[in-house]
């Protein structure tokens, strides 16, 4: 059962991690806030190129779309030409995927990878880092150029893709960096958020890369692992008509 999300002020500057006083779930809660539109919605093309070693790159354009005020998303297939008109939709605590060739909905999960590529559908949609995870701990640390929070965190419910994560927070309070665990504490992928553009009082990541610690192949006597990148362009706050996030909207937008 989806729970009942508290929405947070937004503030349209940035407010320095450090000023939290390491209250930790208060950064996660600014970090969700950033990152999510509360108060429109929200339009992007992303390119999701997935490099499986030895056997080359897939590359799927889609457009996404989200209603994150009502927990609701679209994505739509554009490429490659044999899946073009394939849609996702999340409504109410389903997530459908539709297949314009058989003309069906099959229910699916947030939890599955998306296209058998390193993202998971739960990658597209709002972040709720605040609601679903507990900081067990936390520590200043360097990332490359940034000073960070390293924040532990684990679930407090079964609903989330990983139950266990490590995410870098940077001092203007994005997310630059994940590693998501098993139950086991075996780190099965990193993600690399390293530029974000801001579009109204929002910040939207510009690349996202995925790396799989679990999938790759050995080539030159070396483990290369698989990766997925995402480009993300076109980001827009423009109102989005409400028939959009219907199964009708993409029975008719794959005709």
């Amino acid at each position: 059962m989806i729970k009942k999300i508290v929405f947070y002020s937004l503030f349209s500057f940035v407010i320095p991690i450090s000023s939290f006083s390491a209250d930790f779930h208060q950064m996660l809660v600014f970090a969700d806030s950033l990152v999510n539109f509360r108060d429109t919605d929200f339009s992007a093309h992303y390119t999701i190129v997935q490099d499986k070693p030895g056997e080359g790159k897939i590359t799927t354009e889609a457009a996404i779309f989200r209603r994150d005020s009502a927990l609701k998303y679209v994505i739509i297939i554009l490429e490659p030409e044999i899946n073009k008109g394939q849609g996702y939709l999340k409504l109410d605590e389903t997530l459908w995927f539709y297949d314009p060739e058989s003309r069906r909905f099959n229910s699916s999960s947030s939890k599955e990878r998306f296209r058998n590529s390193n993202a998971r559908n739960s990658d597209f949609t709002q972040s709720s880092l605040a609601q679903d995870y507990d900081v067990i701990k936390g520590e200043e640390v360097k990332l490359g150029k940034y000073n960070c929070w390293l924040l532990h965190l684990k679930a407090n419910n079964d609903e989330v893709t990983y139950p266990e994560m490590k995410i870098w927070i940077s001092e203007d309070g994005l997310v630059r960096k994940t590693e998501d665990y098993s139950l086991s504490h075996q780190l099965l992928r990193t993600t690399a958020i390293p530029d974000y553009n801001k579009i109204g009082k929002s910040y939207v990541p510009s690349k996202i890369l995925f790396i799989d610690a679990l999938k790759g192949a050995v080539i030159d006597g070396k483990m290369v692992h698989e990766k997925t990148q995402i480009t993300i362009t076109k980001p827009s706050v423009k109102d989005i008509p409400d028939y959009v996030f219907s199964k009708t909207f993409l029975e008719n937008v794959s005709k």
